[in-house]
């Protein structure tokens, strides 16, 4: 079986490209941000603020991280 045939007809699929691809990539920057502000949160220095708000980071891509993958099985169920 020719594996390069296989995935190249896996991503011709519309739902993958659109909604499961982007939410693999907004829930690892979620995992991302969520690590970030555990780290910040556990700082050695409690003065030394940072500039990015890796709370809401974390939370508006879960967010739209699980948006994307409710979309990419509503679609992926419609066959």
């Amino acid at each position: 079986m020719d594996w390069q045939a296989t995935l190249a007809d896996w991503l011709d699929r519309d739902w993958i490209v659109w909604f499961l691809l982007p939410a693999i990539g907004t829930a690892a920057f979620a995992l991302f941000a969520w690590r970030a502000d555990r780290r910040r949160m556990r700082r050695s220095d409690p003065d030394a603020v940072g500039w990015v708000a890796w709370r809401d980071l974390a939370f508006w891509s879960t967010f739209f991280a699980v948006l994307l993958l409710g979309a990419a099985a509503r679609a992926w169920l419609r066959g």
